[in-house]
């Protein structure tokens, strides 16, 4: 095989049909995110600081739940494409139940010790106070969200991706008519501010889930309303579900827990800093938001044919995803550099909060090029079977250069915010020259099914192989 036999057409065409709704999706999502803070912006610097960083404890949250996506996509995928609907309904109700565990206990958490968390990621006064408002009810969409996150992974492995989609439409317009009735009192609702934002996010949450089960329902989707075949598990298959996904977890509890050190000491910094950091991660959402819609297709195109036994596909469909990937989130972050004036306008963003905001997405711009090769990259490996190495790194590197860095310059050193947020990526091109030479070798394919481990016997990566597209 060469080059000319690989049909690009039909593969951008099974990206667009997989990436394209993930992507509008979480565009949906960041869009309603970026509303938010202009609605919470109008009330002052203060509660936007506050809600963003209320955003960072979701954030952590997110870390303990994601092992269990990333397991579970990776049994998703491949069980779907050897046609094993037993191994979907078990792996998808195990995923489920251990996702659910990490949402409670977080939503516990935010409703009933919102000082004690706020107190960890702030010494701002002002700044607690309003965050402990917000997190006492925002704390019950944390379940609602893990719930809905875990409905989208089976759905969109199982190639339904335009019903999450259908669900975050409903979840956002709910979320912005809400927020705009309830944190300024229109429509005869009492005036609730931050309060009202965040009850707005419960009910919207709860109206993306009721879209998302009555879509399935009448689309007659196999699994997901498969409820009596969700916890048939025994005792040899929990033990292969944890032993493929204990690395993803420990890799998102040990980064997620690395995060909010970073956090801390990015939750020390002038107040400017904090508010401009807070409406930089609504921003960044959007570019993650595109991230994601390669990092599902990636999943699904790559994890299908390890599970189906064509290794081949699976390797020359593994490195194209990654540049395709890479190019797309260059251009969208050079289209918001070039459109920073009016956003940050419009976010409440002026004077040294402005600058602040701006450094943050130059920086961005540069690293986070790099940063979603390596994430695509890790995605594709632990879809493939392989949960270790880029889990290895990642933490490795947070630990023992990252961390260190942002602390010295951020709590020792003291220097300006703009370097101690650089710090954040200083681990990414080494990363990067390290997960290249891994993504060729081809070693992290590494099936969960009886046909990908037959087709694997002898089998040898070729980098001028077509895979058969």
């Amino acid at each position: 095989m060469n080059h000319s036999s690989f049909r690009w057409g039909d593969f951008l065409r099974r990206i667009a049909v997989i990436a394209v709704p993930v992507a509008m999706q979480n565009l949906l999502t960041t869009t309603g995110s970026m509303v938010d803070t202009m609605m919470i912006a109008s009330l002052g610097q203060t509660e936007v600081g506050a809600v963003g960083l209320c955003a960072q404890f979701s954030s952590l949250m997110f870390s303990g739940y994601w092992g269990f996506v990333g397991g579970g996509m990776l049994f998703f995928s491949q069980y779907w494409g050897a046609g094993d609907d037993d191994g979907i309904n078990r792996s998808y109700g195990l995923t489920l139940t251990c996702m659910m565990t990490v949402g409670i206990l977080f939503g516990c958490t935010a409703v009933l010790f919102p000082e004690w968390v706020m107190r960890l990621y702030t010494d701002k006064e002002a700044i607690r106070e309003v965050g402990v408002e917000y997190l006492r009810t925002v704390g019950f969409a944390y379940p609602l969200m893990v719930f809905s996150m875990a409905m989208a992974c089976l759905l969109r492995c199982t190639e339904r991706v335009r019903i999450p989609l259908y669900g975050s439409i409903a979840a956002v317009v709910t979320n912005i008519a809400l927020n705009w009735a309830l944190i300024f009192g229109h429509l005869g609702l009492p005036k609730m501010g931050v309060r009202g934002a965040a009850l707005a996010t419960v009910i919207a949450q709860c109206a993306g889930i009721l879209t998302v089960l009555i879509l399935a329902k009448r689309n007659g989707h196999p699994y997901l309303m498969a409820v009596t075949r969700h916890f048939r598990w025994n005792r040899a298959f929990v033990a292969a579900y944890l032993r493929k996904c204990f690395p993803i977890i420990l890799n998102e509890v040990l980064i997620g827990v690395g995060n909010m050190g970073i956090n801390v000491v990015l939750g020390r910094q002038p107040e400017e800093a904090i508010a401009a950091l807070a409406v930089f991660r609504t921003l960044e959402g959007l570019i993650i938001g595109f991230f994601a819609g390669f990092s599902n297709a990636s999943s699904v195109l790559v994890g299908t044919q390890v599970g189906a036994g064509h290794p081949d596909t699976a390797y020359a469909r593994a490195w194209r995803l990654v540049y395709l990937c890479q190019g797309f989130i260059g251009g969208v972050s050079l289209l918001l550099i070039a459109l920073h004036r009016p956003i940050f306008g419009v976010m409440g963003m002026e004077g040294e909060s402005f600058r602040a905001a701006f450094g943050f997405l130059a920086i961005y711009a540069a690293a986070g090029f790099i940063r979603m090769g390596n994430w695509t990259q890790n995605d594709t490996f632990r879809a493939a079977g392989d949960a270790t190495y880029g889990t290895v790194l990642e933490i490795v590197f947070m630990w023992a250069l990252l961390i260190p860095a942002v602390w010295l310059t951020g709590m020792v050193w003291r220097l300006p915010t703009p370097v101690v947020f650089a710090c954040c990526y200083i681990d990414e091109p080494i990363r990067y020259v390290l997960m290249q030479i891994h993504l060729f070798r081809g070693t992290w394919i590494k099936p969960v099914t009886p046909e990908g481990r037959d087709a694997m016997i002898g089998w040898i990566p070729n980098l001028r192989a077509g895979g058969g597209e």
